[in-house]
């Protein structure tokens, strides 16, 4: 449905000493092509016992769809065992219904150098997504406005590091709950040229954020070819309710790929121990990926997840810890035999400030989804506050630790110029390799360089301020939204979205709920 799937060469790094060079907009790739393997840590054996786990789950107790009528006749037609709005399966039935999607998929964006490949060996970094309030070191913690939103967007189209502009990158809380949405999806286009996300809060919601796309792309070509993504969440344990499972029809039947994922608080949503966790997981998001196929077979679909832990002691969530790490890395042995995209993980963190706790729970997660072989992982960077915030400050801190990543991804090469024959015959025993010619034809990419880290001794580092990471983060944003140029976008297209919003909002009163 997309032609050809994406190439992408291995992404080039910054020079030594050269911090701006961070920054520089050659360095872009439209997404990583993962060079490393996957960590697959469960068995055959205890991968079939997840799997037969599942299937009981949803043949015996079954999963109930609410307030969605033409989801239980789909269900009744594809031959799902009905009791009201429990739906219960025959073992392998979904599985079955799951092979007509797409292995990977092509989400197309309007510049098409930014066109991103979900699936198979590649990787998409996107920004966190729905937290209600946004913070930073000179304002504090506040609800999100429009203003805000479009900063993060901004920041987020001017990062190399992330490939996705995202979707609710934050709740713009100053504009009315049923017109919101088209404002959000509106400065996704006009700020970014990358791949996006639509809304998915009310079918209607979903199928504007749609025809928005087919206004920019046009709709035969949407018709054909992912351009929109929507995020939508099972209502755990084991309920989907209506307003998902429209919004993920919608988009399935425009042919736009839904992501579905279930969020699962270990002890309060699922059971407290990893493998119930995961086979409740796997069974809910399962049912979400068949419904898609049945309202319109090969659409595309991402499998998604999202474990996480509580602590048993005050009942509060928490982020980036080993447990739904480590059930991460299940999750990608399951999906891969689906043969489905994957959504996994991302960078957590309980912490309320961009502080060592919010980098150490970041940093647990964002490897996880890493290493499971997740191939788009939302809530890259920002996310701060068990997703309540997202933050100035961490979101420069995240997207240059995906800088790391873009290397940690490319793995070791080995030719004759990484093994450096010539650099040994020429330097000898007791001499340095810094003025070799190995060195001088490999200094600018040997080496990955951080735009936020301080690597100078510790005089300069004082004599400067003494200042952390995360005041470096606030210079790093706002010099970011002072350089900003927003990528051209065609008059007439621009001018048909602001009279399609301004026709839609028009039509109906304004709702705060």
């Amino acid at each position: 449905m997309d032609g050809d799937l994406l190439e992408t060469g291995r992404p080039r790094r910054a020079r030594p000493g050269r911090r701006e060079a961070s920054a520089a907009p050659h360095l872009k790739v439209p997404f990583i092509r993962r060079n490393i393997p996957t960590y697959d840590i469960l068995s055959e054996e205890n991968l079939q016992r997840i799997e037969k786990t599942a299937d009981r789950i949803l043949a015996e107790i079954g999963i109930e769809f609410r307030d969605d009528p033409a989801t239980l006749d789909l269900w009744r037609g594809a031959g799902a065992e009905m009791d009201g709005v429990r739906v219960r399966f025959p073992p392998g039935m979904l599985r079955e219904i799951v092979a007509s999607a797409p292995q990977r998929f092509v989400q197309h964006a309007r510049n098409p150098a930014n066109n991103v490949e979900i699936g198979g060996s590649a990787v998409v970094f996107s920004p966190a997504y729905g937290s209600p309030f946004v913070m930073d070191l000179d304002k504090g913690r506040r609800y999100g406005t429009i203003e805000d939103f479009r900063n993060l967007v901004m920041l987020a189209q001017s990062s190399p590091w992330l490939h996705h502009s995202g979707g609710t990158i934050c709740e713009p809380v100053d504009l009315p709950v049923n017109k919101r949405h088209l404002e959000m999806v509106y400065s996704h286009i006009k700020y970014s040229d990358r791949a996006f996300m639509g809304s998915v809060t009310a079918e209607e919601r979903a199928e504007e954020s749609i025809e928005m796309a087919r206004i920019l792309f046009g709709a035969d070509f949407v018709n054909e070819n992912c351009v929109i993504l929507g995020n939508v969440n099972v209502n755990s344990p084991l309920v989907w309710d209506g307003t998902m499972t429209k919004a993920l029809r919608a988009y399935a039947r425009a042919n736009q790929a839904a992501v579905i994922v279930p969020f699962i608080l270990g002890g309060a949503m699922g059971p407290v121990t990893n493998a119930g966790a995961i086979a409740q997981s796997y069974a809910e998001t399962l049912a979400g990926c068949a419904l898609t196929q049945l309202e319109r077979k090969g659409a595309p679909v991402i499998f998604g997840n999202f474990l996480s832990s509580m602590s048993l002691r005050s009942g509060s969530p928490t982020f980036g810890t080993p447990e739904p790490a480590i059930g991460s890395m299940v999750i990608g042995q399951l999906a891969r035999r689906l043969k489905l995209p994957l959504r996994c993980a991302g960078n957590f963190s309980n912490s309320k400030l961009p502080d060592a706790q919010a980098m150490q729970e970041g940093v647990m997660s964002m490897l996880s989804a890493v290493h499971c072989g997740a191939n788009f992982i939302l809530h890259s960077a920002g996310f701060v506050d068990g997703l309540l915030a997202m933050s100035y400050e961490k979101f420069m801190m995240d997207s240059d630790f995906c800088g790391a990543l873009h290397s940690y991804l490319a793995g070791v090469v080995v030719d004759d110029n990484t093994l450096a024959m010539d650099a040994f015959l020429e330097v000898g025993p007791g001499s340095h390799f810094l003025g070799s010619a190995h060195t001088m034809r490999n200094y600018q990419t040997a080496f990955w360089d951080s735009a936020v880290s301080d690597n100078e001794p510790f005089e300069k580092w004082s004599d400067a301020g003494s200042t952390d990471m995360a005041s470096r983060a606030n210079l790093r944003w706002k010099k970011a939204l002072a350089d900003y140029s927003a990528p051209p976008l065609d008059i007439a297209i621009d001018d048909a979205l602001r009279d399609y919003i301004d026709r839609t909002n028009r039509a109906r009163p304004d709702a705060w709920y």
